[in-house]
């Protein structure tokens, strides 16, 4: 066994989990997921069947990843945030067969107690806010907060706040990167 777990956690057989990765306190891995190398899973954290984490995947505490989702390389989900996987879920009806899908794309951040209502994406490293309420996709690099989130602004690949100027350009505060705003996309230079 190359990956770590708590004598608490509950580990199915017929799931994949990557080298380096730590599995904590009353988590439960479910059979058919896949994690990636060097991932860190909370406590109290559930991984649906079919879900898929990629490497250096940061999961916190109380977190509910359900089939439909995957999380692509670095991506960092918040505290107690939230998963869905069905536009209309009803006690009585079951829609097993109709999950929606949600990407995460590599570097993504999202907060503490936000919610990502399924089918929107969420870009490159794309940060939403701590609360903040997904009910569409988001561009890469774009800062949401609120509810219904709304973009505010862009981040960096290092989580800094992007201020663009006259030609369009903002640098990176940390790693001095520079970006450009084209057309209501972000990319780096």
């Amino acid at each position: 066994m190359d990956y770590f777990a708590h004598e608490s956690a509950a580990v199915d057989a017929g799931c994949t989990i990557g080298a380096g990765t730590k599995i904590w306190h009353f988590s439960h891995i479910m059979p058919g997921c896949t994690i990636g190398e060097r991932c860190n899973i909370g406590q109290n954290v559930v991984v649906s069947p079919e879900v898929t984490l990629g490497d250096n995947v940061k999961v916190q505490n109380n977190v509910s990843i359900y089939t439909g989702v995957t999380c692509e390389d670095d991506v960092f989900l918040g505290p107690s945030m939230v998963f869905t996987n069905v536009l209309n879920p009803r006690s009585a009806i079951n829609r097993r067969g109709s999950y929606s899908r949600t990407i995460v794309r590599k570097g993504a951040s999202i907060g503490a107690n936000a919610t990502i209502v399924c089918g929107h994406n969420i870009g490159k490293f794309a940060f939403i806010g701590a609360g903040a309420v997904v009910t569409k996709t988001i561009p890469d690099y774009a800062l949401v907060v609120g509810n219904p989130a709304r973009q505010v602004g862009w981040m960096s690949e290092f989580g800094h706040r992007l201020e663009f100027d006259n030609n369009n350009e903002a640098v990176c505060l940390e790693s001095k990167a520079v970006y450009i705003l084209k057309n209501n996309t972000v990319r780096k230079k």
